[in-house]
């Protein structure tokens, strides 16, 4: 994947994340927590990706 890949995946998983801390089942909000994580985490992979040019 690319940088452009991740830091989307990044975004929607970030997205998700955000209205799933909006239930009021609290494995639901930590699920949501873990995944905007997932996402904060994919766009930093892709912003290092982009700096080395895509190979890695």
């Amino acid at each position: 994947m690319g940088k452009l890949t991740d830091n989307i995946k990044g975004t929607a998983n970030e997205i998700a994340g955000n209205i799933k801390q909006q239930s009021s089942n609290p494995e639901t909000r930590a699920e949501g927590v873990a995944q905007e994580r997932k996402g904060e985490a994919q766009k930093v992979a892709g912003n290092v990706k982009g700096a080395l040019g895509d190979k890695i």
